[in-house]
């Protein structure tokens, strides 16, 4: 047999049972808005074009765009459409922009971990490295936010084989890495089940735009057809989740947010048939779920 990682057992989605979430929506919809920060000549980090030695201005400069532009003016669109989000927060935006932070606090937003800057990659590191990582950007969380965050993206999406041990030794009630499907499912810990709720790779516009070189449009058109062939799909009668994961300094630029718009509008005009949410919530209605609902 080939190894396994022993996370979660097959469950074919025919043999699913039917539930649903709040007012009996099938589809649940949210947005994960990734605020992070990067290190200037040193670790990683997304890049426009390639760059050259450090400091490679071009692409620092072109990523801090994001957070000094682009975020806000996402701001001015969640606002327009009344769309709540869940903010993907590297912890050293605390200190780097902490008036960005606080701008989507005062909306209500959720935030939820996502390292202490994307300039790192915790599957590198030991176990107790990567134990005071998440140690430190949740205590930064906390004492910012007056509570600790339920739910976790690394950045880079990236795992060693205790991750999902240490999220749930560290309070956290779901991870976002696993995109291993449609519908929120239990992973398996040492200690107790940690939820994945599903963050996607698909309509997300780093590996749309960044690596398969979509425009703004083709990535507009991507979220406006999952959307409706899921509509199409939770006919079936299992609800199903639809991520949009969204970064500032590359949908922030005028002319795709003006195509990312247009496309959430749509999405927005169809709030009283799907529930347009946050991650922390589709969690805390999980757990609420009856035994055995959810594989």
């Amino acid at each position: 047999m080939l190894p396994t990682h022993g996370r979660y057992d097959y469950h074919p989605w025919p043999s699913r049972a039917a539930y649903g979430w709040p007012a009996g929506k099938k589809l649940a919809v949210y947005l994960g808005i990734n605020l992070e920060h990067f290190a200037f000549g040193e670790g990683l980090g997304m890049s426009l074009a390639p760059g050259g030695p450090q400091p490679d201005v071009l692409n620092y400069a072109w990523r801090d765009y994001g957070n000094r532009v682009g975020a806000w003016r996402m701001l001015e669109m969640l606002d327009e459409l009344k769309l709540p989000a869940t903010v993907l927060l590297n912890s050293a935006m605390y200190d780097y922009a902490p008036s960005l932070v606080a701008a989507h606090r005062a909306r209500g937003d959720e935030i939820a971990g996502h390292g202490r800057s994307n300039s790192e990659r915790q599957s590198l590191m030991s176990e107790a490295e990567e134990r005071t990582l998440i140690a430190e950007a949740t205590a930064a969380i906390t004492e910012a936010e007056g509570k600790p965050p339920a739910g976790w993206l690394s950045p880079w999406i990236a795992e060693t084989l205790s991750t999902p041990e240490l999220l749930v030794e560290a309070g956290y009630r779901y991870t976002l890495n696993w995109c291993h499907d449609d519908q929120p499912t239990w992973l398996k810990t040492k200690e107790r089940r940690l939820l994945s709720i599903p963050y996607p790779q698909e309509i997300n516009d780093i590996p749309s735009i960044g690596a398969r070189k979509d425009s703004a449009q083709q990535f507009a058109n991507m979220i406006l057809n999952d959307f409706e062939e899921r509509r199409r799909q939770v006919r079936d009668n299992r609800p199903q989740v639809m991520g949009i994961a969204l970064h500032p300094y590359i949908v922030g630029q005028p002319y795709r947010l003006r195509a990312l718009r247009e496309a959430l509008q749509h999405i927005a005009a169809q709030r009283d048939t799907v529930w347009i949410t946050t991650a922390g919530a589709i969690c805390e209605h999980v757990h609420g779920l009856k035994e055995g609902l959810v594989p």
